[in-house]
């Protein structure tokens, strides 16, 4: 449980009379409400409301997988245990269903009466298999003998089979048999479960106009009597369930971090369940079975009237439908990098700082950047560090093609990213083999900072270049998150960022940076001091104001402190897209700040923090969310922007257009939830459309 300076003032409800604070599992439940209603706004192209649709599920998905499943242990191990809040675990687990059976409805009522009807418009159908012709039904019949029976494996429960193993997040068919001239004594209707199997697509083509796709559910359901010879089928309906998927490393124990890691991957899959999702047509003798052999209540039982898994669904976003989808863009590359004759990416950044912001300027850029470290004879090493990086990395392909080359490359993988341990695994064996030195992590912190040094030897001087990040090393995420990243070549950056690796890497107990807040090191003090600072600022009459934009704030230490300036008569404006445990407009407490959310074809992922200090205005960007996590747990990196050009930038370009957005802008009341702005008389803004229309295509 996280610690918190904001002790409720009665541990009870959990109600605004009783504590200051928003819980978190619920705050983070209407994040995904605002992605749900990205997929209800009709103003949407289709197959882009599809996709929210999809991310909602996702979200879900790992939502249970992590944060329900910790819920149930603590319920399990200690149901006294209060969050910051004041909330038991019984309360939240009981509100968490609550609130998500109502948005679940929603979603599928989204899905049934306006996505698939949407698309039938337009020549896409997903059909029923009962209201196939005659012809397709047999093309179908010709397919499932050939591709999909094969693969299938029926199993059954009785006294000489036990309950079978279900695996995390697949999909399923419960069956309900009896012998078609039953014995005495097998009268009572047996169960058996049929996996589908994962390399059969789940939308099956059929020959049709346009195009036509029938669930494998009830293709397999269609012909499930081949499965069972002899025996009549009673009931044959679809599940699915999630089990818990946070993986728990006493690191101080593991002898080797690496097998321990894949070890843990690998039992993932076995975790205990806590989500039943069921057909709604299942009948409640086997929801009955499966719930009591799952060892599940009826509150992780969740009925749904539709197709289960809707990410799968996301095979119609790769139809050639481009009216259905955004309009394409392309990256632009900034004019600080176009390139000229005989310079290097080395010769920009040694000319000036360069700011990129993501995906609205290339990503190409960052990539360039190590790819010509690689190539380079004047480069000597590089550093960095790799958090979430792909499946087909051109930045790690560059870190392997340096060591090849002879440089000197140390690489912090870290293989505790959650479910991306196993692609890092794969990526830090590639790296090691190459002979990377490849460093996986501190004991008891993750790695999330996102940092990348390069030395390079200038004739009698050696140069140090760096690139620093909101995000990670990623070009496919590059395209899909707002991020923001610094290239540069000034010495104190060098200094400490090879100075932080060598906290990384060695023994090193550096505890002072010249320009880095580093967590854990002293980000949390400093955070803490820039706050007060405002307050003195404020009290002497000088400007002061705190305006930030991250992902989530729940570290209760930061919002005393957020409620201490605000009191003071502070302003405080923040964009926080995901979870926010803070009140904002609490009568004598915090009445000066606002909260506001953007969600939108983008995901904002940026963070940014700036204080006007007495007109003397600082500006960080970095790796971290307010989080008592990222504080206190993890190695992150919040980097100030010393150019005034670079920080009247992200003033003008980002922050403050953010605050004027009234069409994708949410803003937190002090109960919770979230309102839309009235438009009323005002022109529409959209900060993402704004920005994206330079590198709109057409």
């Amino acid at each position: 449980m996280e610690t918190t300076a904001l002790a409720p003032e009665r541990r009870g409800t959990g109600n605004l009379a009783d504590t200051p604070l928003i819980n978190r599992e619920l705050s983070w439940i209407e994040f995904n409400s605002r992605v749900l209603d990205e997929a209800l706004d009709p103003s949407q192209p289709l197959l882009e409301r599809l996709k929210f649709l999809s991310i909602f599920s996702t979200n879900l998905d790992e939502f249970f997988m992590v944060r329900v499943s910790g819920l149930q242990e603590q319920l399990e191990a200690n149901p006294l245990t209060l969050s910051p809040d004041g909330l038991s675990p019984a309360t939240q687990l009981r509100r968490i269903t609550d609130r998500l059976r109502s948005l679940l409805e929603v979603q599928m009522r989204c899905l049934q009466k306006q996505i698939l009807p949407g698309l039938e418009i337009h020549g896409v159908h997903l059909v029923p298999y009962g209201k196939l012709n005659k012809e397709q039904r047999a093309e179908l019949r010709e397919f499932f003998y050939a591709r999909v029976f094969p693969v299938l494996t029926p199993l059954s429960v009785d006294p000489s089979h036990p309950f079978p193993y279900i695996s995390n997040i697949s999909l399923n068919l419960g069956t309900l048999v009896v012998p078609e001239e039953p014995e005495e004594g097998e009268e009572e209707p047996r169960f058996a479960r049929v996996k589908l199997p994962p390399n059969v697509p789940r939308l099956i083509p059929v020959r049709s106009e346009g195009y036509c796709f029938v669930l494998l559910e009830e293709v397999i359901a269609a012909h499930i009597e081949s499965l069972f010879p002899g025996m009549r089928i009673l009931e044959c309906q679809p599940f699915r369930i999630t089990r818990d998927a946070d993986i728990e490393i006493e690191e101080d124990e593991a002898a080797d971090l690496l097998k321990t890691i894949e070890q843990q991957v690998r039992n993932r899959r076995f975790g205990f369940g806590v989500r039943l999702e069921v057909a709604s047509g299942m009948s409640p003798h086997m929801v009955k079975l499966l719930r009591h052999s799952l060892e599940l209540i009826e509150q992780d039982v969740y009925s749904v009237d539709g197709p289960l898994n809707i990410p799968d669904l996301m095979t119609l976003y790769k139809l050639d439908l481009p009216q259905l989808k955004d309009l394409p863009f392309t990256p632009v590359l900034p004019t600080t990098l176009t390139p000229r004759s005989g310079e290097t990416i080395f010769d920009a950044i040694r000319h000036q700082d360069i700011l990129l912001h993501h995906p609205y300027e290339s990503f190409a850029p960052v990539v360039e950047f190590i790819r010509q470290a690689a190539r380079d004879p004047h480069v000597l090493a590089i550093k960095q560090t790799l958090y979430r990086v792909g499946k087909d990395s051109p930045i790690v392909e560059a870190l392997i093609e340096a060591s090849e080359n002879g440089k000197q490359v140390a690489v912090l993988v870290e293989l505790k990213a959650r479910f991306d341990e196993e692609n890092n695994i794969q990526w830090a064996k590639r790296l090691e083999k190459a002979g990377v030195h490849v460093i996986y992590g501190l004991v008891g912190l993750k790695t999330h900072a996102k940092i990348a040094l390069v030395v390079r030897q200038e004739g009698n001087t050696i140069r140090r270049y760096v690139h620093l990040g909101t995000g990670n090393y990623n070009p496919v995420t590059s395209r899909i998150y707002t991020d923001l990243g610094l290239l540069t070549a000034q010495e104190d950056f060098g200094r400490d960022v090879s100075e932080l690796f060598n906290y990384l890497t060695g023994y090193s107990r550096q505890v002072r940076y010249r320009k880095l807040l580093v967590a854990p090191v002293n980000l949390r003090q400093s955070i803490t001091e820039l706050i007060r600072r405002e307050i003195t600022h404020q009290q002497a009459g000088r400007p002061a104001g705190i305006m930030a934009k991250f992902n989530s704030m729940t570290d209760g230490g930061v919002i005393e402190e957020m409620y201490n300036a605000s009191r003071e008569g502070v302003p405080i404006d923040l964009i926080i897209r995901g979870i926010c445990c803070l009140r904002p407009g609490w009568p004598g407490k915090s009445e000066t700040i606002r909260v506001g959310s953007i969600v939108g074809r983008f995901l904002e992922h940026s963070r940014i923090y700036r204080f006007l200090n007495g007109g003397d205005e600082v500006v960080y960007l970095g790796s971290a969310d307010l989080m008592t996590r990222n504080l206190d747990r993890r190695v992150e990196v919040l980097f100030p922007i010393e150019d005034e050009r670079l920080r009247e930038r992200i003033v003008r370009e980002i922050l403050e257009p953010s605050l004027r957005d009234n069409v994708k802008m949410r803003w937190l009341q002090m109960d919770g939830t979230y309102h839309r702005p009235r438009l009323a008389d005002s022109k529409p803004f959209s900060l993402q459309d704004h920005l994206l229309e330079p590198a709109l295509i057409g």
